[in-house]
């Protein structure tokens, strides 16, 4: 293994580490509290993650000797931010964490239940996620609205500098965001001594607690995303840089790490989309099978920003929560292009995908359950009933 590492890998393995944790850290923190964590329950969520995350890259890289970058679940924590809170609390969400990551053992374990995940309609999937973003994705401009002089420059800076390099935007944007709370907000006396308190890393224990709103709310709709948004792709995107992975093990491996972090707050770990890519181009090294060093040092760093984990909460939470809210919105602008492109992209799905859309944007909570759930449930059944009506014609 010695023989394979390079400065030029272990350069591309910090800076994947860095744009993976800026980039949706927020989101995260968005997404805990959106289903009942307390700022330290957040903290002690974010440290969890980014530990799991990082040591669970280490161990598939150095076991599978292949570039494979691991991250939190950035869609699912976006989910989280509208779902509500659930009867429960917290410790319920908790208990849909631990069961969203049984659900991804089981799909990378029992092929024709992986098979199943894999069948779900990728418009309505798509639909679904786009539906759950878009109102985070509002944040940026009523950061404006709420104070030009600390939105606007957040996103300024991430509208120039995401048209020369799209890639560091978020950071960017997130660099902006300190510079404004620094000199643009007005801290309360003893703040920043409070602040300096935070620094020792967080750990909250959360005992779960099954609740079926939670799971239906919560669970179903994480693991599906999850699977959907950063598994399956994942996958992909190794396959496309040459590499043969063996998806099912990985899925397995992914979720025992979700299930560690749950009780501490972690709501799921996956194989990464876009830092995978990173990490298994050519960039990382001119040699793909020395490429896996890169995915090794990023789990190093994961786990080292993680430790820090206390430190990051404690300063954001000096700041009005919108400002905070605006970066994460920033870091999803992206993703919901995305997804909402390839919803609508077929026009035999288009209408299904328009209803899982609509439904899950809505907000609506039927049965202490969330509009990510019946989203998608309006959505398959109006593509059923378009299939049904074609064959009829």
């Amino acid at each position: 293994m010695l023989k394979d590492f390079s400065p030029q890998a272990a350069f591309m393995g910090v800076l994947v580490a860095f744009v993976g944790f800026a980039s949706s850290f927020a989101v995260v923190l968005q997404g805990l509290k959106g289903v009942g964590a307390t700022d330290y329950e957040a903290a002690s969520g974010l440290m969890a993650l980014s530990v799991s995350m990082g040591i669970c890259g280490i161990v598939l890289s150095v076991w599978t000797k292949l570039p494979v970058s691991v991250a939190w679940s950035t869609p699912g924590a976006a989910l989280m931010a509208t779902a509500g809170v659930a009867v429960g609390g917290f410790p319920a969400a908790v208990g849909a964490f631990l069961v969203c990551a049984g659900l991804i053992v089981l799909a990378g374990l029992i092929r024709p239940f992986g098979r199943a995940v894999a069948a779900i309609p990728a418009p309505v999937a798509n639909a679904m996620l786009a539906g759950v973003i878009l109102n985070l994705c509002f944040a940026p401009f009523k950061a404006v609205a709420f104070d030009a002089a600390l939105g606007l420059p957040i996103l300024v800076v991430w509208a120039v500098v995401a048209a020369f390099k799209r890639l560091y935007a978020v950071p960017a944007a997130l660099l902006a965001f300190v510079v404004v709370i620094v000199f643009g907000v007005d801290l309360p006396e003893g703040a920043m001594a409070s602040w300096a308190a935070s620094l020792a890393p967080p750990v909250e224990f959360v005992m779960p607690v099954l609740s079926v709103p939670a799971l239906v709310s919560i669970a179903l709709p994480l693991f599906i995303v999850t699977m959907a948004s950063q598994n399956i792709p994942g996958i992909a995107i190794l396959k496309v840089n040459t590499y043969e992975p063996n998806p099912g093990p990985m899925f397995a491996v992914t979720g025992l790490f979700s299930a560690l972090s749950a009780p501490f707050g972690g709501h799921a770990v996956n194989l990464a989309a876009i830092t995978a890519a990173m990490c298994a181009g050519a960039d990382a090294h001119p040699d793909p099978a020395r490429r896996y060093w890169a995915a090794i040092i990023a789990g190093i760093g994961y786990v080292a920003l993680g430790l820090a984990a206390g430190a990051v909460t404690g300063f954001v939470s000096l700041a009005p929560p919108i400002l905070i809210q605006s970066v994460a919105g920033l870091a999803l602008i992206g993703a919901f292009s995305g997804s909402a492109v390839a919803a609508f992209k077929d026009v035999e799905t288009r209408e299904a995908a328009a209803v899982t859309f609509l439904v899950t944007a809505s907000g609506i909570s039927i049965l202490g359950i969330s509009g990510a759930f019946w989203g998608l449930i309006a959505g398959v059944a109006m593509l059923g009933l378009l299939k049904l009506a074609r064959r009829r014609a």
